[in-house]
């Protein structure tokens, strides 16, 4: 059943941490369960910020070298224009194809500034990032593998098309839910139903908690908890 992207949901969704929203999506058995998520390699570089939720939009990056045209990232400016034209809220996602990601960054305070300028809530990249300070100052969150000094090379490759960050290949347009823990993709067709399954599965865990820490706690209450749950 699908439903549309309203920001009601998106509220909705904002609410919600990114394992009770793996844990609801699992519960559809649309795709594996070791899919669908960011591993380790990427991390939240400003966990005291609120839940990160948006549509992607996708670019590919060098940083080791210049680029061949010799036109720096703030002189070419027409994925701007791109970015733009998708309804937000948005997530900038930008793989670093450099055989050793992170050796310069594109993402720091001037970019985060014109993302967020762009209706951008925030960005995920395989490579490198910076201006840390300033970008959690503003409420911008950044996903990355690395921080770095210097934005060395760091030009545009391609705007838009598949990019795979993390372990995780996502799409333009793809549903991304980010926090402390990581990035998880949210199935579309599935996203209007996660919210009512996740208060569900979450009601489940307290009452399972809640057996755990009572005084006459019992191995047996807890397997007849676990079979009644969903």
């Amino acid at each position: 059943m699908t439903g549309p992207i309203t920001p009601e949901l998106l509220r909705a969704l904002r609410r919600l941490d990114t394992p009770t929203i793996s844990n609801a999506i699992e519960y559809f058995e649309v795709r594996l369960r070791n899919e669908g998520f960011t591993d380790g390699s990427i991390r939240c570089q400003f966990p005291q910020l609120t839940t990160m939720v948006g549509h992607a939009v996708t670019a590919k990056i060098r940083c080791s070298g210049p680029p061949v045209d010799h036109r720096t990232v703030l002189e070419r400016n027409d994925w701007w224009e791109i970015i733009r034209s998708v309804p937000g809220p948005k997530v900038f996602v930008v793989e670093d194809l450099d055989a050793n990601p992170g050796q310069g960054a594109l993402l720091g305070e001037v970019h985060a500034n014109i993302l967020m300028a762009l209706d951008c809530v925030g960005a995920v990249t395989n490579g490198a990032v910076r201006d840390l300070p300033a970008v959690a100052a503003m409420g911008f969150q950044f996903f990355a593998a690395h921080t770095v000094v210097s934005h060395s090379y760091a030009h545009l490759v391609e705007i838009g098309g598949p990019v795979k960050i993390g372990g995780l290949s996502i799409q333009p347009g793809d549903l991304l839910h980010g926090d402390a823990h990581g990035v998880v993709n949210i199935p579309i067709d599935i996203a209007s139903q996660i919210p009512s399954i996740a208060e569900r599965l979450q009601d489940n865990e307290r009452k399972l908690i809640g057996l755990c820490r009572v005084s006459d706690f019992s191995v047996e209450s807890l397997r007849q908890a676990l079979q009644g749950s969903i």
